[in-house]
Protein backbone atom coordinates (compact mmCIF):
# COMPACT_ATOMS: atom_id res chain seq x y z
CA UNK A 1 0.00 0.00 0.00
CA UNK A 2 1.56 3.69 -0.88
CA UNK A 3 2.39 5.92 2.12
CA UNK A 4 -0.26 8.68 0.98
CA UNK A 5 -3.12 6.23 0.65
CA UNK A 6 -1.81 4.74 4.08
CA UNK A 7 -2.10 8.29 5.84
CA UNK A 8 -5.38 8.94 4.03
CA UNK A 9 -6.90 5.66 6.08
CA UNK A 10 -5.22 6.67 9.09
CA UNK A 11 -6.57 9.99 9.01
CA UNK A 12 -10.11 8.84 8.13
CA UNK A 13 -9.84 6.19 11.58
CA UNK A 14 -8.60 8.85 13.26
CA UNK A 15 -11.76 10.90 12.58
CA UNK A 16 -14.43 7.99 12.64
CA UNK A 17 -12.76 7.28 16.62
CA UNK A 18 -13.09 11.00 17.13
CA UNK A 19 -17.13 11.21 15.80
CA UNK A 20 -17.67 7.57 17.78
CA UNK A 21 -16.65 8.70 20.90
CA UNK A 22 -18.11 11.98 20.75
CA UNK A 23 -21.54 10.62 19.93
CA UNK A 24 -20.95 8.38 22.75
CA UNK A 25 -20.09 11.13 25.39
CA UNK A 26 -22.97 12.78 24.78
CA UNK A 27 -24.34 13.55 28.29
CA UNK A 28 -28.06 13.80 29.38
CA UNK A 29 -30.85 16.00 28.33
CA UNK A 30 -34.42 16.85 29.69
CA UNK A 31 -36.84 19.01 28.15
CA UNK A 32 -39.91 20.13 30.11
CA UNK A 33 -42.96 20.15 27.38
CA UNK A 34 -45.23 22.92 27.77
CA UNK A 35 -48.20 20.88 28.24
CA UNK A 36 -50.46 24.12 29.64
CA UNK A 37 -50.55 23.07 33.23
CA UNK A 38 -50.03 19.43 33.21
CA UNK A 39 -46.75 17.52 33.43
CA UNK A 40 -44.41 15.57 30.45
CA UNK A 41 -40.82 16.15 31.10
CA UNK A 42 -38.96 13.80 28.67
CA UNK A 43 -35.77 12.71 29.38
CA UNK A 44 -32.90 11.63 27.05
CA UNK A 45 -29.44 9.40 28.72
CA UNK A 46 -26.14 9.50 27.18
CA UNK A 47 -27.02 6.11 25.81
CA UNK A 48 -29.90 7.62 23.54
CA UNK A 49 -32.85 6.12 25.25
CA UNK A 50 -35.75 8.32 26.38
CA UNK A 51 -37.90 8.52 29.42
CA UNK A 52 -40.90 10.58 29.36
CA UNK A 53 -42.73 11.09 32.55
CA UNK A 54 -46.03 11.91 32.26
CA UNK A 55 -48.30 12.87 28.97
CA UNK A 56 -50.27 15.81 29.22
CA UNK A 57 -53.58 16.20 28.73
CA UNK A 58 -56.41 14.43 26.57
CA UNK A 59 -56.29 15.63 22.75
CA UNK A 60 -53.79 16.10 20.26
CA UNK A 61 -52.64 19.14 21.46
CA UNK A 62 -49.86 17.82 24.00
CA UNK A 63 -49.35 14.95 22.20
CA UNK A 64 -47.85 16.65 19.56
CA UNK A 65 -45.65 19.52 21.63
CA UNK A 66 -44.92 16.29 23.49
CA UNK A 67 -43.88 14.61 19.37
CA UNK A 68 -42.72 17.89 18.42
CA UNK A 69 -39.94 17.80 21.19
CA UNK A 70 -39.16 14.62 20.83
CA UNK A 71 -38.43 14.01 17.14
CA UNK A 72 -37.29 18.25 16.38
CA UNK A 73 -35.35 18.92 19.58
CA UNK A 74 -34.28 15.01 20.58
CA UNK A 75 -34.07 13.84 17.53
CA UNK A 76 -36.03 10.63 19.26
CA UNK A 77 -37.96 8.27 16.88
CA UNK A 78 -39.58 6.22 19.89
CA UNK A 79 -40.23 6.48 23.90
CA UNK A 80 -38.78 3.87 25.02
CA UNK A 81 -40.01 4.01 29.03
CA UNK A 82 -43.26 6.05 29.44
CA UNK A 83 -43.42 6.65 33.28
CA UNK A 84 -47.04 7.69 34.46
CA UNK A 85 -46.84 9.17 37.92
CA UNK A 86 -50.95 8.95 38.87
CA UNK A 87 -54.10 8.55 37.02
CA UNK A 88 -55.13 12.61 36.39
CA UNK A 89 -55.78 13.38 32.82
CA UNK A 90 -52.75 16.10 33.22
CA UNK A 91 -50.89 13.53 33.61
CA UNK A 92 -52.05 10.18 31.30
CA UNK A 93 -54.27 12.01 29.12
CA UNK A 94 -51.65 12.51 25.88
CA UNK A 95 -50.31 8.98 26.22
CA UNK A 96 -52.92 7.44 23.90
CA UNK A 97 -52.60 10.14 21.08
CA UNK A 98 -48.93 10.08 21.71
CA UNK A 99 -48.74 6.36 21.19
CA UNK A 100 -50.44 7.01 17.71
CA UNK A 101 -47.66 9.58 16.67
CA UNK A 102 -44.56 7.35 17.36
CA UNK A 103 -44.18 3.91 19.25
CA UNK A 104 -44.07 3.60 22.87
CA UNK A 105 -41.65 0.88 25.00
CA UNK A 106 -42.51 0.11 28.34
CA UNK A 107 -45.03 1.85 30.56
CA UNK A 108 -44.17 2.24 34.66
CA UNK A 109 -46.83 2.94 36.56
CA UNK A 110 -49.02 1.69 39.81
CA UNK A 111 -51.41 -0.06 37.48
CA UNK A 112 -54.20 0.56 36.20
CA UNK A 113 -57.12 1.67 38.51
CA UNK A 114 -60.76 -0.21 37.84
CA UNK A 115 -62.53 3.12 39.26
CA UNK A 116 -61.61 6.69 40.14
CA UNK A 117 -58.75 6.44 42.57
CA UNK A 118 -59.54 9.92 43.82
CA UNK A 119 -61.82 8.76 47.29
CA UNK A 120 -63.64 11.52 47.45
CA UNK A 121 -65.24 11.50 44.10
CA UNK A 122 -67.45 9.66 42.59
CA UNK A 123 -66.71 9.32 38.69
CA UNK A 124 -68.51 6.36 36.93
CA UNK A 125 -66.80 8.08 33.70
CA UNK A 126 -63.35 7.32 34.62
CA UNK A 127 -63.55 4.00 32.84
CA UNK A 128 -64.24 5.58 29.87
CA UNK A 129 -61.49 7.86 30.48
CA UNK A 130 -58.82 5.53 31.11
CA UNK A 131 -59.32 3.04 28.38
CA UNK A 132 -57.72 4.88 25.52
CA UNK A 133 -54.47 4.74 28.08
CA UNK A 134 -55.70 1.34 28.74
CA UNK A 135 -55.74 -0.20 25.33
CA UNK A 136 -53.00 1.61 23.42
CA UNK A 137 -50.15 -0.05 22.01
CA UNK A 138 -47.27 -0.54 23.83
CA UNK A 139 -44.54 -3.10 23.72
CA UNK A 140 -44.86 -4.01 27.74
CA UNK A 141 -46.71 -2.96 30.78
CA UNK A 142 -44.61 -2.76 34.51
CA UNK A 143 -46.62 -2.03 37.72
CA UNK A 144 -43.99 -0.04 39.67
CA UNK A 145 -42.76 -0.83 43.38
CA UNK A 146 -40.33 1.35 44.87
CA UNK A 147 -36.78 0.68 44.77
CA UNK A 148 -37.35 -1.00 41.13
CA UNK A 149 -34.26 0.59 38.79
CA UNK A 150 -34.80 1.50 35.07
CA UNK A 151 -33.26 -1.19 33.11
CA UNK A 152 -31.10 1.70 31.36
CA UNK A 153 -27.96 0.73 28.59
CA UNK A 154 -24.72 2.72 29.82
CA UNK A 155 -22.36 3.58 27.32
CA UNK A 156 -18.96 2.70 28.94
CA UNK A 157 -17.73 6.39 27.91
CA UNK A 158 -19.81 8.32 29.83
CA UNK A 159 -20.66 8.22 34.25
CA UNK A 160 -23.07 6.13 34.51
CA UNK A 161 -27.15 7.03 34.66
CA UNK A 162 -29.93 5.41 36.61
CA UNK A 163 -33.88 6.32 37.31
CA UNK A 164 -34.57 4.86 40.62
CA UNK A 165 -38.24 4.85 41.86
CA UNK A 166 -38.01 6.13 45.49
CA UNK A 167 -42.08 6.49 45.84
CA UNK A 168 -45.16 4.52 44.55
CA UNK A 169 -49.04 3.85 45.42
CA UNK A 170 -48.03 5.53 49.43
CA UNK A 171 -44.92 3.20 50.09
CA UNK A 172 -41.09 4.57 49.52
CA UNK A 173 -37.92 2.89 49.00
CA UNK A 174 -36.61 1.44 52.12
CA UNK A 175 -34.14 3.17 54.44
CA UNK A 176 -30.38 1.82 54.80
CA UNK A 177 -29.90 -0.47 57.44
CA UNK A 178 -26.49 1.29 59.05
CA UNK A 179 -25.49 4.54 59.10
CA UNK A 180 -28.97 6.06 59.78
CA UNK A 181 -29.44 9.94 60.90
CA UNK A 182 -32.49 11.27 62.11
CA UNK A 183 -33.72 14.07 59.76
CA UNK A 184 -33.55 17.10 62.35
CA UNK A 185 -36.30 19.00 60.51
CA UNK A 186 -38.91 15.93 61.74
CA UNK A 187 -41.70 17.72 63.36
CA UNK A 188 -41.03 21.02 62.20
CA UNK A 189 -43.32 21.19 60.36
CA UNK A 190 -47.50 20.30 60.94
CA UNK A 191 -49.28 17.83 58.52
CA UNK A 192 -52.43 18.26 56.88
CA UNK A 193 -55.49 16.56 56.53
CA UNK A 194 -55.55 13.01 54.70
CA UNK A 195 -54.90 13.72 50.91
CA UNK A 196 -57.64 11.66 49.54
CA UNK A 197 -57.23 11.76 45.60
CA UNK A 198 -54.37 9.80 43.33
CA UNK A 199 -51.76 12.73 44.10
CA UNK A 200 -50.94 10.82 47.20
CA UNK A 201 -49.90 7.87 45.41
CA UNK A 202 -47.60 9.47 42.80
CA UNK A 203 -44.53 8.54 41.94
CA UNK A 204 -41.44 9.43 42.67
CA UNK A 205 -38.40 9.28 40.12
CA UNK A 206 -34.92 10.08 40.81
CA UNK A 207 -32.62 10.65 38.49
CA UNK A 208 -28.70 10.48 38.44
CA UNK A 209 -26.16 10.69 36.25
CA UNK A 210 -22.86 10.26 38.11
CA UNK A 211 -22.79 12.93 41.25
CA UNK A 212 -25.86 14.60 39.61
CA UNK A 213 -29.36 14.07 40.79
CA UNK A 214 -33.28 14.97 39.66
CA UNK A 215 -36.07 14.67 41.33
CA UNK A 216 -39.29 14.29 40.07
CA UNK A 217 -42.25 13.22 42.37
CA UNK A 218 -45.05 13.81 40.33
CA UNK A 219 -48.08 15.86 42.33
CA UNK A 220 -47.17 13.96 45.26
CA UNK A 221 -49.10 15.72 48.58
CA UNK A 222 -47.70 17.51 51.60
CA UNK A 223 -47.90 14.54 54.09
CA UNK A 224 -46.58 12.17 51.64
CA UNK A 225 -43.85 14.74 50.84
CA UNK A 226 -43.16 14.53 54.43
CA UNK A 227 -42.56 10.85 54.85
CA UNK A 228 -40.42 10.37 52.11
CA UNK A 229 -37.46 12.47 53.88
CA UNK A 230 -38.80 12.24 58.14
CA UNK A 231 -38.15 10.93 60.12
CA UNK A 232 -35.36 9.40 58.02
CA UNK A 233 -34.29 11.08 55.23
CA UNK A 234 -34.64 8.85 52.43
CA UNK A 235 -33.06 10.15 49.12
CA UNK A 236 -30.68 12.68 50.37
CA UNK A 237 -30.02 16.06 48.43
CA UNK A 238 -30.48 16.74 45.04
CA UNK A 239 -29.67 19.12 42.44
CA UNK A 240 -32.72 19.59 40.71
CA UNK A 241 -35.59 19.56 41.67
CA UNK A 242 -39.04 19.58 39.79
CA UNK A 243 -41.69 21.48 41.66
CA UNK A 244 -44.27 19.02 43.02
CA UNK A 245 -48.03 19.29 41.84
CA UNK A 246 -47.44 22.22 39.41
CA UNK A 247 -46.58 24.56 42.68
CA UNK A 248 -49.98 24.27 44.25
CA UNK A 249 -50.62 24.57 48.36
CA UNK A 250 -51.49 20.67 48.54
CA UNK A 251 -47.77 20.28 47.55
CA UNK A 252 -44.23 21.28 48.27
CA UNK A 253 -43.69 20.74 51.94
CA UNK A 254 -40.97 22.67 53.13
CA UNK A 255 -39.57 19.59 55.10
CA UNK A 256 -39.21 17.89 51.46
CA UNK A 257 -37.96 20.88 49.97
CA UNK A 258 -35.16 21.65 52.78
CA UNK A 259 -34.49 18.42 53.41
CA UNK A 260 -33.28 17.62 49.61
CA UNK A 261 -31.91 20.71 49.34
CA UNK A 262 -31.90 21.58 45.33
CA UNK A 263 -29.62 24.30 43.94
CA UNK A 264 -32.37 25.00 40.89
CA UNK A 265 -36.43 24.28 40.43
CA UNK A 266 -38.30 24.04 37.58
CA UNK A 267 -42.13 24.44 38.03
CA UNK A 268 -44.26 22.87 35.51
CA UNK A 269 -46.95 25.47 35.56
CA UNK A 270 -49.69 26.66 34.06
CA UNK A 271 -50.89 30.27 33.11
CA UNK A 272 -53.10 30.65 35.97
CA UNK A 273 -52.75 26.69 37.53
CA UNK A 274 -50.11 26.37 40.37
CA UNK A 275 -47.34 29.54 41.23
CA UNK A 276 -49.43 29.47 44.93
CA UNK A 277 -47.75 31.75 47.92
CA UNK A 278 -46.89 28.88 49.94
CA UNK A 279 -45.20 26.80 47.28
CA UNK A 280 -43.06 29.95 46.45
CA UNK A 281 -42.63 30.84 50.67
CA UNK A 282 -41.49 26.92 50.64
CA UNK A 283 -38.95 27.17 47.72
CA UNK A 284 -37.58 30.42 49.54
CA UNK A 285 -37.57 28.60 52.65
CA UNK A 286 -34.64 26.45 50.99
CA UNK A 287 -31.14 28.84 50.88
CA UNK A 288 -29.69 26.26 48.81
CA UNK A 289 -31.84 27.22 45.95
CA UNK A 290 -29.90 29.84 43.32
CA UNK A 291 -32.48 29.56 40.49
CA UNK A 292 -36.04 29.11 40.22
CA UNK A 293 -37.83 28.60 36.44
CA UNK A 294 -41.29 28.04 35.43
CA UNK A 295 -42.51 26.91 32.23
CA UNK A 296 -45.06 30.04 32.41
CA UNK A 297 -45.49 32.78 33.52
CA UNK A 298 -48.31 33.23 36.16
CA UNK A 299 -50.98 35.46 34.71
CA UNK A 300 -53.79 35.02 37.33
CA UNK A 301 -56.10 37.50 37.24
CA UNK A 302 -57.21 37.57 40.98
CA UNK A 303 -53.09 39.87 41.43
CA UNK A 304 -51.84 36.65 43.16
CA UNK A 305 -49.31 36.85 40.59
CA UNK A 306 -46.15 34.85 41.92
CA UNK A 307 -43.47 34.82 39.39
CA UNK A 308 -39.66 34.46 39.57
CA UNK A 309 -37.69 36.88 36.84
CA UNK A 310 -38.98 36.66 33.52
CA UNK A 311 -35.74 35.81 32.05
CA UNK A 312 -35.99 32.13 33.50
CA UNK A 313 -39.60 31.70 32.24
CA UNK A 314 -39.90 29.71 29.34
CA UNK A 315 -43.37 31.47 28.24
CA UNK A 316 -44.39 34.84 28.79
CA UNK A 317 -47.33 35.71 27.25
CA UNK A 318 -51.61 34.37 27.55
CA UNK A 319 -52.70 30.85 26.10
CA UNK A 320 -53.92 32.80 22.60
CA UNK A 321 -50.31 33.44 21.73
CA UNK A 322 -48.16 30.44 23.54
CA UNK A 323 -45.50 29.50 21.47
CA UNK A 324 -44.99 26.49 23.75
CA UNK A 325 -41.01 27.14 24.54
CA UNK A 326 -40.17 24.39 26.37
CA UNK A 327 -36.71 24.26 29.10
CA UNK A 328 -34.31 22.47 28.42
CA UNK A 329 -31.40 20.76 30.72
CA UNK A 330 -28.17 19.47 29.35
CA UNK A 331 -25.74 17.50 32.09
CA UNK A 332 -22.24 17.03 31.08
CA UNK A 333 -21.26 13.37 30.44
CA UNK A 334 -19.40 13.31 33.49
CA UNK A 335 -22.08 14.63 35.81
CA UNK A 336 -20.05 17.37 36.81
CA UNK A 337 -21.92 20.69 35.49
CA UNK A 338 -25.17 21.12 33.89
CA UNK A 339 -26.82 23.98 31.98
CA UNK A 340 -30.70 25.06 31.87
CA UNK A 341 -31.47 26.78 28.71
CA UNK A 342 -34.21 29.30 27.93
CA UNK A 343 -35.41 28.88 24.12
CA UNK A 344 -37.85 31.98 24.41
CA UNK A 345 -35.02 34.53 25.20
CA UNK A 346 -31.31 32.25 25.21
CA UNK A 347 -30.79 32.57 28.68
CA UNK A 348 -28.38 29.81 29.82
CA UNK A 349 -26.81 29.17 33.21
CA UNK A 350 -24.29 26.66 34.26
CA UNK A 351 -24.18 24.70 37.64
CA UNK A 352 -21.99 22.47 39.29
CA UNK A 353 -23.23 19.86 40.47
CA UNK A 354 -22.80 19.19 44.35
CA UNK A 355 -21.02 16.24 46.17
CA UNK A 356 -24.53 14.26 47.68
Amino acid sequence: MMPAMKHALLAFALLLGCNVSAQESTGLDVYWVDVEGGAATLIVTPAGQSILIDSGNPGTRDANRIHEVATKQAGLKKIDFLITTHFHGDHFGGAAPLSQLMPIGTVYDNGIPTRNPDRHRQDPAFILKVKPYKTMKVDARQVVKPGMVLPLKQTGRTAKVSLTFVAAARKFIEVPRRGVIKNPLTGSVPAKPEDLSDNGNSVASLLALDDFRFLDCGDLTWNMEAKLVTPINRIGTVDVYQVNHHGLATSNNPLLIQSIAPTVSVMNNGHTKGCTPSAFAALKSAKSIKAMYQVHRNLRPDGNQNNTSNDLIANLSDPKECKAFALKMSVTADGKNYTIFNPRNGHKQTFKTRKH
